[in-house]
């Protein structure tokens, strides 16, 4: 893997397959973040710094037309989480893109996205020689935000459907995981609009101008 700030040979996926609950169901990466969504904003982040990147959601893939990315419904049935996504992320791109051997995943309600967030695991991930690697901030680790080895698709198909695993972490602490630290000041760029009030708040760290 290259440890500049592009990495052509790193697929990406976007993790877009929850239910919602806390802002009410819908898609909460389609709310409106300023004057585009929250989505689109990540999208804009995260397209440079990957190769190949696709959109897991379920449900009628068109209301994602307008961001022209494949989506791949999770391939776990059952609303299995984010592991379910990263699994979706794995298999899509052995499939459809089999020269990537790694793929970057991302959570879909954080709008503040470090722009070197791809390049720091890798650093992190070969500095420590690890499995896995995924961000932390303040203390706490962001396991949604990983890179993940394809070469552990099969094992993680097997944990899910075989083990029932559905906790990303329980999946992590079979492996070796690197962690790529993050400031928090002026802002926790791993800050979540997972409610109402947070996507308030994201909109007040907008027009103050602690994010972008």
């Amino acid at each position: 893997m290259t440890t500049n700030s592009v990495h052509p040979d790193i697929g990406g996926v976007l993790l877009a397959g929850g239910l919602s609950r806390r802002m009410g169901g819908g898609d909460k990466c389609l709310r409106p973040l300023g004057d585009r969504s929250i989505l689109e904003r990540i999208v804009a982040t995260v397209r440079p710094q990957v190769g190949p990147l696709v959109l897991n959601a379920n449900g009628d893939p068109a209301r994602f037309a307008h961001l022209h990315l494949p989506v791949a419904a999770d391939v776990v049935e059952g609303y299995a989480g984010p592991l379910a996504g990263v699994l979706t992320g794995m298999e899509w791109m052995r499939g459809t893109a089999p020269g990537i051997a790694w793929v970057a995943s991302f959570a879909t309600d954080a709008p503040f996205i470090p722009r070197d967030l791809v390049t720091r695991m890798v650093a992190a991930l070969e500095h420590e020689g690890a499995d896995l690697a995924c961000a932390r901030s303040g203390g706490q680790d962001h396991p949604v935000f990983g890179l993940w080895p394809i070469r552990l698709a099969g094992d993680l198909r097997r944990a899910m459907v075989e083990e029932g695993v559905r906790k990303v972490d329980a999946w992590t602490a079979r492996y070796r995981l690197a962690v790529a630290d993050f400031a928090v000041d002026p802002v926790d760029p791993f800050f979540n609009t997972n409610r109402p009030e947070d996507l308030a708040e994201a909109e007040r760290l907008l027009a103050a101008g602690h994010a972008s």
